[in-house]
C-alpha cells in the first residue's frame, strides 16, 4: 500500500472511503479477477493517481471478494467508479473510460495547481520567506487569471520582498470589486514603501542621471544604490538599458554589476530568472 492507493476491506472501508474522503477526494474502483474491462481501467487509475501525487486516494474494492461492501454501494456491474467526498458519493461512471475523460472528471473535483501554491506559499510568508514565496505565487496568481485572494498574498510577499514596482503592477490591477479590507490594509503599506522608498541619495542620482543620459558611469552608480538599497528590478532594469547599448559598458563593470545582483537573489527567485533569460537573449 502507498499513500495513495489502498486496497479496500470491510475492516479498513471506514476509515478509507468515509474519514478520508473528509480530507481528500476518495475514487473507489469495483472490480474482478474475471473484469477485462476492469484490467483496462485499473493501469489508468493507477497512473493518474501516482501522478496526482495524493491529492486523491485510489480505493480498490474486488467486488468477488467484498460482496458486502459491493452490495452496500450498490454495484450492479463492474468495473464501477465512484468519487466520494465529504463522506457521500458525488459522482462516477460505469465501464472503460479514457484517460482523458476521467481525467476531465477529477479536475471538477480536485484543487486547481494553483490553490495547491497559495498553500504552499502561505507558510512561506509567515515565516518571512518572501522571495520564496513569491516564486511560487507568480505563476499561481498568472495561471489563475489573477484570482483576487492570490494576488493579495502576491503582493504581500512581494512587499516583503521590497519589490515595489511589481506589487504596484499588481495592487492597482486589482478589480474594484475585490477591493476588501485586506487590499486597503496592502495598498497603503505600499504607499508608504513607495513614499519612503527612496533615500536622499538615490532621488540626487535620478534627478542627475535624468538631466545626463548618457553618462554610463553615472547610471551604473545609480544601479548601483538601486541594488544596495533593495530596488533590485529598477537596479537590473538600468543596467540591462546600459547592456543593450554596449556589453562592455564602464569597462564591463556594468555587467559585472548585473551578475553580482542576480547571483546575490535567492536560488529560484523569479526575478532573477526573468533577467537572467533576458542577459542570456543578449549575449546570444
Amino acid at each position: 500500500m502507498v499513500d495513495h492507493i489502498v486496497d479496500i476491506t470491510q475492516e479498513n472501508a471506514q476509515q478509507y472511503i468515509i474519514e478520508e474522503s473528509n480530507k481528500r477526494l476518495v475514487v473507489v474502483d469495483f472490480w474482478a479477477d474475471w473484469c477485462e474491462p476492469c484490467k483496462n481501467l485499473m493501469p489508468v487509475l493507477e497512473s493518474l493517481a501516482s501522478e496526482y501525487q495524493g491529492q486523491f486516494l485510489l480505493a480498490k474494492i474486488n467486488a468477488d471478494e467484498q460482496q458486502a461492501l459491493s452490495g452496500q454501494f450498490g454495484v450492479r456491474s463492474l468495473p464501477t467508479v465512484m468519487l466520494i467526498q465529504n463522506g457521500q458519493p458525488v459522482d462516477g461512471f460505469a465501464g472503460v473510460q479514457t484517460e482523458s475523460e476521467v481525467r476531465a472528471l477529477l479536475e471538477k473535483y480536485l484543487p486547481k495547481p494553483w490553490d495547491v501554491q497559495l498553500t504552499e506559499a502561505l507558510p512561506l510568508i509567515e515565516s518571512g520567506d518572501f522571495s520564496a514565496a513569491a516564486a511560487i505565487l507568480k505563476p499561481a496568481y498568472e495561471n489563475s487569471d489573477a484570482r483576487a485572494d492570490i494576488a493579495l498574498a502576491y503582493v504581500k510577499a512581494l512587499l516583503g520582498a521590497k519589490r515595489l514596482e511589481e506589487a504596484g503592477a499588481v495592487i492597482n490591477a486589482i478589480k474594484m470589486a475585490d477591493q476588501d479590507s485586506e487590499y486597503t490594509q496592502l495598498k497603503a503599506q505600499y504607499e508608504l514603501a513607495l513614499e519612503a522608498g527612496k533615500s536622499p541619495e538615490i532621488e540626487a542620482l535620478e534627478a542627475e542621471y535624468k538631466a545626463n543620459p548618457a553618462d554610463q558611469a553615472l547610471a551604473l552608480k545609480l544601479a548601483v544604490q538601486y541594488a544596495q538599497n533593495d530596488h533590485t528590478k529598477e537596479a537590473l532594469e538600468l543596467l540591462l538599458t546600459l547592456l543593450r547599448k554596449d556589453l562592455g559598458a564602464v569597462n564591463g563593470e556594468a555587467r559585472k554589476a548585473f551578475t553580482d545582483i542576480l547571483q546575490s537573489m535567492e536560488k529560484g527567485d523569479a526575478l532573477a530568472a526573468e533577467y537572467q533569460r533576458k542577459l542570456y537573449t543578449l549575449l546570444y
